[in-house]
């Protein structure tokens, strides 16, 4: 197995039925769901939404301040169209404005927006990573 993978990525959120309800506007139904987590699978690795306070209870943290925002999540697509619809239904769902889609120094097109627990995520369209029928990525000349 190798090592250099992600298998789970969590999101510690103040309130999971707000986050559950965001998500699903966004589309995104639930694998599995507890009373204090939900699980999405995505192409190959699943999300967790997890209350915060029992997030920092089973990191063994109870009590811990729990920050968000340092991090990025991205969504890349094959059009600019899709990344500006992408864009207009986080903010209908009820996500925070970051930075508008625009065209970037890269040569691509993206923008920015935070989910109600202030997560940050990426929409882009990048026309040197094409993507998989299924939209998963896997870099150029990439093993």
């Amino acid at each position: 197995m190798t090592p250099q993978r992600v298998s789970l990525i969590t999101l510690g959120v103040d309130d999971l039925d707000r986050s559950r309800a965001f998500y699903a506007a966004l589309g995104w139904t639930p694998a599995a769901t507890l009373e204090e987590v939900a699980f999405y699978q995505l192409n190959g690795l699943v999300l967790g939404l997890f209350g915060k306070t029992d997030l920092a209870a089973d990191q063994g943290r109870p009590g811990a301040a729990l920050g968000t925002g340092a991090i990025i999540l991205a969504q890349n697509f094959p059009t600019e169209a899709e990344v500006d619809a992408a864009y207009a239904t986080a903010l209908a769902a009820g996500a925070t404005p970051l930075k508008r889609p625009e065209k970037v120094f890269w040569g691509g097109y993206s923008g920015y927006y935070a989910d109600p627990d202030g997560h940050v995520w990426e929409l882009a369209m990048n026309p040197f990573w094409p993507l998989s029928e299924d939209g998963s990525l896997t870099l150029p000349d990439a093993p």
